[in-house]
């Protein structure tokens, strides 16, 4: 070929190919949108409908312009046809016509696609904006807009519904609304915080302490997981962490009033008074929390402890001053002259409720009062809630009795949880049956007792007894201590449901019970009887040390009532 020819040809014009597809007509119409050309832009996006037609962005691009020009109907078929036919994940398109109905006056049209954009919508991308859109319905309306949920702050919400429930005292309700969101948002720490705090005031400790980690795991410095980690070490006596994780609060200066408030009573609880005391003083300075009856009293038993006792006298004088109503402050100050004397020691107690033994005097002298603090004081139910699987053998038998009172679904679940507990005692999971038989809980139980797990059957329903009598106690005593070693735990807890199946059915008609010894012969009689097992009169004379007359006329007022008798087709008492 002659240079000639070469040059020519290398002066040919090279030409680029067009790719013509979505991705072109969709940066056509956005330069078209940067002029307000919005008729190039419509039949740019319409091109880039007919390349990728299962795409519902490009729909959805169309439907936009459509709107931007006024042509609010056309825009709304193309946006229902997206959610019926192309992709119904993309709620965000109730978004749009909600806008749509709105620009065309159909405001009940609108505010039901916005319902549904909230309710549906997972990220909230136009949350803000639908703020404001819901505000112009409101007012256009004349009335609020009922919704139910929003979909992108569900966590957030039920958060908020499960710390209320803690705050109320209903343990149980709150781990199940946290353990559904820890569940949904596992990255949720505050959640997962307070989780531990609600498994803590149930008094399942290793799964409190367990969660508190995973909070510290994700992030070290979280102030609320090391203040409830370090209450935790301090009622498990875990000393060497303990001292590790005081060093570290104390050299936090945490800035936040709330976080003020949770350092000085973590660090109260713990014994650091002196530092406690510093910071209930830095919150009272401050004045926003210097209304709070409680901080003086923190304030007080941190004083009392360093033996600023007039600083502690001020204090609780002026709790007394803003809550006249609690009887919090003047019990203290009654404690602080003795303390002064040296006759008592100082108080560690950081709640702003009486002592647990300070309630339970109140108790044995006013039930209804008691039952009132559980109900409403969510520290008290904490403190019965923890006496329950930490206290000693006494105070447990009288934290299941006071619960009977209150008889809620927190204390029925947390009875349920303490009979197949395995390391509980079985006498005292016989209390707590015999507590949830006498406040009307007749479905099938299921308890372990020593190391067996047995499922007590469900009884007839009977009529709730108020609180539980001393004498009727007793006679279920003396039957279970007749019955002990001749009787299995399913025969002994049928012989405790008749006992409340009768006392029900008599209330308040109950008779006195002066000699409880052949009540108890009377409750194993018909017990043999309705196990088909032999019971002799000698034995159950021997050892209840009652006649025999007396046990045949109780046996015949517990039939009278029961109807056993005739449930078992037996014509008169007999022993054999």
């Amino acid at each position: 070929m002659s240079q000639r020819k070469r040059a020519a040809k290398n002066r040919r014009p090279k030409v680029i190919p067009m790719r013509l597809d979505a991705t072109f007509f969709f940066e056509r119409a956005v330069q078209s949108l940067d002029r307000y050309h919005y008729d190039k832009a419509l039949k740019y996006f319409r091109r880039a409908v007919e390349y990728e037609p299962e795409n519902p962005v490009n729909h959805c691009n169309m439907a936009g312009i459509l709107s931007e020009m006024g042509r609010y109907e056309e825009s709304n078929v193309i946006l229902r046809s997206v959610l019926d036919q192309i992709d119904p994940a993309m709620t965000e398109c109730y978004y749009y016509l909600a806008n749509n109905y709105a620009n065309m006056e159909l405001y009940e049209a609108a505010e039901e696609a916005l319902v549904r954009y909230l309710e549906n919508d997972l990220d909230g991308q136009f949350l803000d904006e639908a703020d404001e859109l819901l505000d112009l319905l409101n007012y256009e309306l004349n009335r609020p807009t009922k919704i139910s949920t929003i979909k992108s702050r569900e966590n957030i919400y039920a958060h908020d519904k499960a710390r209320e429930l803690l705050e109320a005292g209903h343990f149980a309700e709150a781990v199940k609304i946290l353990e559904e969101i820890i569940q949904r948002q596992p990255d949720f720490l505050a959640a997962r915080n307070n989780l531990g705090l609600a498994y803590y005031y149930m008094g399942l400790f290793d799964q409190s302490v367990a969660t508190i980690t995973e909070v510290l795991d994700a992030e070290p410095g979280n102030l609320h997981a090391l203040c409830n980690l370090a209450i935790f070490y301090q009622h498990s006596n875990q000393e060497e962490p303990l001292r590790e994780l005081i060093e570290k609060l104390n050299k936090t200066v945490p800035f936040h009033p709330e976080h003020v408030f949770k350092m000085a009573t973590t660090l109260g609880i713990v014994g650091e008074h002196r530092e406690a005391y510093s910071h209930f003083r830095r919150l009272l300075r401050t004045g926003e929390l210097a209304g709070e009856p409680s901080l003086h009293h923190f304030a007080a038993v941190a004083a009392t402890n360093l033996l600023r006792y007039d600083d502690a006298e001020r204090h609780w004088k002026q709790a007394e001053k803003l809550d006249p109503q609690s009887p919090v402050p003047s019990f203290y100050l009654d404690k602080l002259d003795k303390v002064r004397k040296g006759e008592e020691r100082a108080p560690t107690h950081y709640h702003y409720h009486l002592p647990f033994e300070e309630q339970f005097k109140q108790w044995e002298n006013s039930p209804g009062q008691v039952t009132e603090a559980l109900k409403r004081e969510p520290l008290i139910r904490s403190s019965f809630f923890w006496a329950l699987r930490h206290g000693d053998r006494k105070t447990k038998v009288q934290v299941i009795q006071a619960l009977g009172l209150v008889a809620d679904e927190e204390v029925i679940e947390a009875l349920k949880a303490f009979l197949i507990d395995a390391d509980e005692d079985d006498e005292l999971k016989r209390v707590a049956v015999l507590v949830l038989r006498s406040i009307g809980v007749q479905d099938a139980l299921t308890v372990t007792f020593s190391g067996r797990t047995l499922t007590l059957e469900a009884r007839r329903k009977s009529a709730r007894l108020p609180v539980w009598d001393n004498a009727w106690q007793a006679v279920l005593e003396q039957a279970l201590e007749g019955m002990s070693g001749r009787y299995d735990v399913v025969q002994q807890h049928d012989m405790m449901t008749l006992w409340v199946d009768y006392l029900s059915r008599v209330y308040p008609e109950v008779p006195k019970l002066h000699k409880s010894t052949g009540w108890a012969a009377a409750l194993e009689y018909w017990t043999a009887k309705m196990h088909r097992r032999t019971v002799t009169y000698a034995d159950l004379v021997n050892r209840y040390g009652v006649s025999q007359a007396s046990i045949s006329r109780y046996a015949n007022r517990i039939d009278e009532a029961c109807g056993i008798r005739e449930k078992l087709d037996l014509t008169t008492p007999s022993f054999h």
